[in-house]
């Protein structure tokens, strides 16, 4: 999993509530075996026009915006059923951080499993920050994870709270596996001591 550590880029706004992962990631491109295609699938009935050509009312598909690493998105993002696809569609996408005022649990949860940084801010900051991102000679933000904050490129940084697990795994770069496997020597030594302990297991 790629580390997070500090990330510069451009941020757009998706403030509409409720964005659920059917919008994230539509249900026909959850049938392939494997995690390719998922970046066109992102966003697919948002992003693009019936005849298939980029929807040029869509934020993304703004020159201005293309390329965007971070989104500030409304309250309840990805709500809805709990299809990991639409995490890795916006991994794929080059997605890295989402900020908003609340996410769905499960989303979150994979949000966290697959390297991309969720960040909860009060209604009123996201709602600042949507109105400043949208403004492309201000689109562009710094987010330094080590010290949780947000620089917004005019001298000010908004500061968020992380939790401290969340935190160290993303910025090792760690999934569960990965933040297991740092334990290894300490499992097996219980493993040792319950056997030793309890014989008649063995």
């Amino acid at each position: 999993m790629q580390a997070f550590t500090l990330v510069s880029g451009k941020a757009a706004a998706l403030p509409a509530a409720n964005i659920d992962t059917d919008v994230i990631m539509p249900k026909q491109f959850l049938k392939g075996i494997d995690r390719n295609g998922l970046d066109r699938g992102l966003f697919f009935d948002l992003r693009f026009l019936a005849d298939g050509r980029p929807n040029p009312a869509f934020i993304l598909n703004h020159p201005q915006w293309q390329g965007a690493c971070f989104l500030v998105v409304g309250p309840n993002f990805g709500c809805g059923s709990s299809r990991e696809h639409a995490v890795w569609g916006l991994r794929q996408l080059g997605i890295r951080a989402l900020i908003g005022s609340s996410f769905a649990g499960i989303f979150h949860d994979n949000c966290q499993r697959n390297g991309v940084l969720t960040i909860s801010l009060p209604v009123p900051q996201v709602n600042e920050l949507s109105r400043r991102v949208s403004q492309a000679e201000h689109n562009h933000l710094d987010i330094d994870l080590a010290s949780q904050t947000i620089a917004l490129g005019d001298g000010r940084a908004l500061a968020f709270d992380i939790d401290p697990l969340r935190k160290q795994a993303l910025l090792l770069g760690l999934d569960a596996i990965g933040s297991t496997l740092q334990r290894a020597e300490r499992i097996r030594q219980f493993e040792r001591d319950h056997l030793q302990a309890n014989p008649w297991l063995a």
